[in-house]
């Protein structure tokens, strides 16, 4: 019989995606956003999908891409807790443990030609120490103190590096917030697959928490000086 990692069948794109999906260190440990929008195609169609996961008591997980098969990852990572708890052997996973689990997972799946089509952050700290990387479809894995996926990989991630490069053993929680909330303003700007509600995750040595759904403020004021925007022919 084959195995739950089998069941699923082949995609060819994925149908109901997420977008962008932010993530930094700061001196406490990591902190993670993301908005609650899942959108079919271009249509905005589910607005209050969370996007950031916890694993056990050090790690959570944001993904971009389809949200099926992120649903599908999200049982695997269940199945895999409940199996280190049943053990009793007095180890927890981590992030870097999970984070391995899902590099192998992709490559696994995309070499069989049916791949996950998420972009995932794993991010946690674990014995003191911050940890945040990244693993895609194909199994590609890197680690920065900066990190984004979709679109926000092209607008947001130069914005992260100006604010947090170099300062990661120094921003407090206010201004790791402040920084992942104006990142998802400029999202919701310029990304037609976002929308004002979002989420943030926080890792510290004391555990993960997510937040309820916040609001970003917003002002389109600026929209006026912009050529070809409302009624404006020049």
């Amino acid at each position: 019989m084959p195995s739950r990692l089998e069941y699923n069948e082949l995609s060819s794109q994925p149908i109901v995606t997420g977008t962008s999906v932010l993530a930094i260190k700061y001196k406490d440990g990591i902190m993670m956003a993301a908005d609650n929008l899942a959108s079919y195609g271009s249509l905005a169609r589910f607005k209050d999908i969370q996007r950031l996961q916890p694993v056990g008591a050090h790690t959570v997980i944001g993904a971009g891409g389809d949200m099926s098969d992120f649903q599908f990852i999200q049982g695997l990572l269940d199945e895999l807790d409940i199996e280190e708890f049943t053990a009793q052997d007095g180890h927890a996973l981590g992030p870097a443990e999970i984070h391995n689990y899902l590099s192998q997972l992709m490559y696994r799946r995309r070499s069989k030609m049916d791949p996950l089509w998420n972009a995932i952050l794993v991010g946690g700290v674990k014995d003191g120490k911050r940890f945040l990387s990244f693993v895609d479809l194909l199994g590609t894995t890197y680690s920065a103190s900066t990190l984004a996926t979709g679109y926000g990989a092209h607008i947001a991630q130069p914005l992260l590096r100006t604010a947090v490069e170099g300062k990661e053993d120094d921003l407090s929680e206010e201004e790791a917030v402040k920084i992942l909330e104006q990142s998802m303003r400029v999202l919701y700007y310029r990304d037609a697959r976002s929308i004002d509600k979002y989420q943030i995750a926080k890792v510290t040595q004391e555990g993960v928490t997510i937040s309820e759904s916040k609001r970003l403020e917003t002002s389109w004021s600026f929209a006026e000086g912009i050529r070809g925007y409302g009624a404006q022919t020049q």
